[in-house]
């Protein structure tokens, strides 16, 4: 198939240019046919934008174990529909990827039903359990992206010196999800300020967080090992992180759309404002976009993480951690973070340009975790693309998500930017007039 999309505004590494490009062979061509009609298909895009198809880091697809909450077939349609091609699923599953015949039964999905491009992470230690034995990181290596417990902090130093000399060994990240079980109390919701003092709620303190990042990034810098940190939410980790990166630590971090728009002070009595790491206080969000600006901060995932309605509907204090956030990152992001609107938030908008908020999108996922696909559009790049209307104005609807998780902090909120086609190895596997398109299986 030769599918020729004309009349684009391209993103090459030298910024935006207006392009043709031919999609043939599951790769882009900058070598257009003088007739079109030689093509099999043609869109004339008329000035939207093409881009590298995001990818997300730091998502939960819920299967196997799970598949009440999310399927990898239902996850995946939910990264096609937000413009992903890339995710990295996290191990926290039933069985959980800590061993090859675990793993299997994930890869087999995957292989059977992903619309997009997954790669799992196998986890630090057996049963994810955050201490005792490691997994079987050898044997997991060569089929994984990184190792995380995500979910669970690795709750002691010389288990975490283990994890890194052995990930280093294997040339493989540790994806680190913080936190300290010391430093919590029994039933912490949400961050310990001010909304959770005035509402009587049990808060989950700063420091359960930026301890263990400050201690694996003195492991990190002892065993050599490239060290990630997990959805970052406090401006204490973000300088801990600021000040390795100059001692030259191999250290990369991520944070999500929730920490970066919101504080403390508008939660709700709903579940859908309940995740872990909790949204925090007004100093903390001001800390992350001081560090998504200078550089600090590399990736901004979703930590997609759905569950039942159910599970979402026993408020803040028994709901279950975490949101949906495939469909919405990208626009939420773009609407609060690039455009520029002075009656909006202040310290949020136009606080970036769009190019770096593709950098953190695009570039800076692939560049960190080392996956296959473009960072840039390119001449031969693989033809993992997402065509993008950044005009498009569109409100927030859950009950037209693919995901089969709905608890999303911006129900009904107004958006812009809207995907209108996705292609996976050449493939198109979502457009906005026709939707998913479930016959184009995602080719690896």
């Amino acid at each position: 198939m030769r599918t020729l999309l004309k009349n684009a505004s391209v993103f090459t590494r030298d910024g935006f240019i207006r392009h043709d490009i031919l999609i043939c062979d599951s790769h882009v061509s900058f070598d257009i046919p003088e007739n079109e009609y030689s093509a099999d298909t043609v869109y004339d895009l008329n000035g939207l934008l093409i881009i590298p198809g995001l990818c997300d880091v730091h998502v939960h697809l819920r299967e196997p174990g799970f598949s009440y909450k999310e399927t990898i077939k239902t996850g995946t349609e939910a990264a096609a529909h937000g413009g992903y091609t890339a995710v990295c699923a996290m191990p926290n599953l039933n069985p959980v990827p800590s061993t090859s015949e675990n793993l299997k039964i994930e890869q087999n999905i995957i292989d059977r039903d992903a619309l997009v491009h997954v790669y799992p992470f196998g986890s630090i230690t057996i049963e994810r359990k955050g201490s005792g034995e490691l997994s079987k990181m050898e044997a997991l290596a060569p089929k994984v992206c990184g190792f995380s417990d995500d979910g669970t902090g690795v709750q002691t130093e010389e288990v975490m010196r283990q994890a890194m000399v052995e990930a280093a060994r294997l040339g493989k990240l540790i994806s680190a999800h913080c936190e300290d079980n010391r430093e919590l109390r029994p039933g912490g919701c949400i961050h310990d300020g001010e909304y959770a003092r005035a509402h009587q709620h049990v808060g989950i303190n700063s420091a359960s967080e930026w301890k263990q990042v400050e201690r694996d990034v003195k492991l990190a810098e002892e065993t050599g090992v490239h060290y990630h940190v997990c959805h970052v939410s406090t401006k204490e980790s973000v300088e801990i992180i600021r000040q390795a990166k100059k001692r030259g630590v191999h250290v990369t971090c991520e944070t999500g759309p929730h920490y970066l728009m919101f504080t403390d002070m508008d939660l709700q009595e709903s579940g859908d404002w309940k995740m872990n790491p909790p949204i925090r206080s007004a100093e903390d969000r001001h800390a992350l976009l001081e560090g998504i600006k200078d550089g600090t901060i590399d990736c901004i995932i979703t930590d997609h993480a759905p569950h039942s309605a159910e599970e979402k509907a026993r408020g803040l204090d028994k709901s279950a951690f975490g949101i949906v956030g495939l469909e919405t990152c990208f626009a939420a992001m773009y609407e609060k973070l690039v455009l520029h609107d002075p009656e909006k938030d202040k310290a949020c908008t136009g606080a970036i340009t769009l190019e770096k908020l593709l950098e953190l999108m695009c570039v800076n996922p692939r560049r960190v975790f080392d996956l296959p696909g473009p960072q840039y559009i390119e001449d031969g790049c693989d033809a993992d693309l997402a065509v993008v209307d950044l005009g498009k104005q569109w409100t927030v609807d859950p009950d037209k998500f693919y995901s089969m998780g709905k608890s999303t902090l911006f129900k009904g909120m107004k958006l812009q930017g809207e995907i209108v086609k996705t292609f996976v190895s050449g493939h198109e596997v979502y457009d906005r007039e026709r939707g998913i398109i479930k016959e184009a299986a995602c080719t690896k």
